[in-house]
């Protein structure tokens, strides 16, 4: 092999990684910019409901499988520990947290109903009930939001283009990122439970959540 050879290939290698990088960032500016601007009034609504839950005494009760799992963390973290000083902390659960309350209520039994089963003991009224998905809400996101939904708690549902939450009234507000990248719709969902704490506090921060 010559050195011009290796330089091309070099070249084209560099190219073709400059072109995944460009085709990447694309999608990360491009999605979101969709997912906000059809979405910012049922964002506002949504938070403007947390808020009154949070005033009634209601907690955040999030739950997520795999992946997911972090999300639930990251979410309940935000909400308990504020990164802005001055900010209020609000009650907030990440329900796969308990490792061993999950998997003895799964062992010798079907798993799909574990997070409902958690719901149906700590869950009241007041509280927020948040299922986060990449793609399709499995079982036990879909049979915990449902209970969620029977005992009264604000639903709340994350999920990719084919999470399926938006259709047929499963909860009270679907928020589903157009993609099918689950990179792509993990980052929408981030920047998504970082709006909604935000804005949560700004209704606090003006009182209209009466």
């Amino acid at each position: 092999m010559t050195a011009a050879t290796t330089v091309s290939k070099e070249a084209g290698a560099s190219a073709h990684l400059r072109e995944l990088v460009d085709r990447r960032f694309q999608r990360s500016v491009e999605v979101p910019a969709r997912f906000f601007a059809a979405n910012a009034d049922l964002v506002s609504r949504a938070c403007l409901e947390m808020a009154r839950r949070f005033q009634r005494g209601g907690r955040l009760l999030v739950f997520g499988e795999g992946a997911e799992a972090t999300d639930a963390q990251h979410v309940a973290v935000e909400f308990v520990h504020p990164v802005i000083v001055g900010k209020r902390a609000l009650p907030a659960i990440a329900l796969p947290n308990d490792v061993a309350i999950l998997t003895g209520l799964a062992r010798g039994r079907d798993s799909s109903d574990s997070f409902a089963r958690v719901l149906e003991i700590l869950g009241r009224e007041q509280d927020i009930a948040m299922g986060i998905s990449r793609d399709i809400a499995g079982p036990s996101i879909l049979s915990a939001l449902t209970l969620a939904r029977r005992l009264g708690m604000l639903t709340i549902g994350l999920t990719g283009d084919r999470g399926m939450l938006q259709r047929g009234n499963l909860v009270d507000f679907a928020f589903a990122v157009p993609s099918d990248d689950p990179l792509v719709v993990q980052e929408v969902h981030e920047t998504l439970y970082h709006v909604l704490w935000e804005l949560v506090h700004i209704f606090f921060e003006h009182r209209v959540v009466e």
